[in-house]
């Protein structure tokens, strides 16, 4: 194991990197889409109450890998085949697609919550006061609803790097594709995966460690 780390140290490390900067990069664009599709989902109208539930329930219904594959090779060939032949995704692009997608649905669900925690009498205050549906939104109802969903969306952050580790399949340098890596190279199964899941596990535990510190402060402050 020590071996491993002499040799391969730098390679964990900037696998590691590689692997929080897609999970960053897919949180951040899955919060954009959770808030679009969670606020369909929240509104009156029943047709963007219907596009919201059908995005939701149809990423939901899909595998990560399956979704991967399909942006990593269906997409390009799709528009490869409409005469944009050199038309290519590389495997961190294709990779920040597929996971904000994936997690984008469930952010949806986690701010259609939170939203709807808050005391329908928020909103109609606002609106008393002559602000508009939008306005009393944004500035009443989501800052209540965030402090009850940061925990959910921590113990999201924590699922999305985790299912990072499928995206070994399109050849995304994360940890694990890493870890395969230097099991091939040295052959040492037990010795590279246990390192492998050491990394993962300090990590993960770390953030959940500050998920429930920020739950235990946030129910103090209620």
């Amino acid at each position: 194991m020590v071996m491993i780390i002499q040799r391969y140290g730098t390679m964990l490390i900037g696998a590691l990197g590689q692997t929080l900067l897609l999970t960053l990069l897919s949180l951040v664009f899955a919060m954009v889409i959770g808030m679009i599709f969670g606020l369909m989902n929240v509104g009156h109208n029943r047709l963007l109450n219907f596009i919201g539930t059908v995005y939701v329930d149809a990423v939901r219904g899909v595998p990560l890998i399956v979704l991967a594959y399909f942006i990593y090779f269906g997409v390009p060939a799709g528009i490869q085949s409409l005469g944009f032949a050199n038309f290519r995704l590389d495997a961190l692009k294709a990779g920040t697609i597929a996971l904000s997608m994936n997690c984008g649905a469930y952010m949806a669900e986690i701010i259609r919550a939170g939203i709807q925690s808050v005391d329908r009498g928020q909103m109609e205050a606002g609106r008393s006061l002559g602000m508009s549906y939008g306005a009393s939104m944004w500035l009443i109802v989501i800052p209540q609803a965030i402090r009850t969903m940061i925990p959910s969306i921590i113990n999201q952050f924590i699922i999305t790097l985790k299912d990072t580790s499928i995206l070994s399949v399109i050849g995304f340098p994360e940890l694990t594709n890493v870890g395969k890596t230097i099991m091939g190279n040295t052959f040492k199964n037990l010795q590279a995966w246990a390192i492998v899941g050491i990394m993962y596990m300090v990590v993960i535990v770390t953030l959940s460690k500050v998920s429930k510190k920020i739950e235990r402060r946030i129910n103090r402050g209620r």
